[in-house]
């Protein structure tokens, strides 16, 4: 797997638990502190966010940060 399918395959979750929870990307975005762009971004593999940034995201989505890989 490369790097960027990696980061597509994240993003694909970020989206997929994301609607799971019923939130739009901008309601994500505003729990984060971030800009709808830069989410919109991750989910499609286009911006490869920091550890940092995916540990925000998983704890704000409910789950553990090994489900973003999964």
């Amino acid at each position: 797997m490369t790097y960027d399918e990696v980061y597509k395959k994240i993003g694909l979750n970020i989206k997929k638990y994301r609607t799971s929870l019923g939130l739009t990307q901008q309601q994500l975005a505003d729990r984060l502190g971030m800009s709808l762009n830069f989410i919109g971004k991750i989910e499609v593999g286009y911006d490869h966010p920091s550890l940092y940034t995916l540990i925000d995201i998983a704890n704000n989505l409910e789950i553990p940060l090994k489900n973003l890989f999964d």
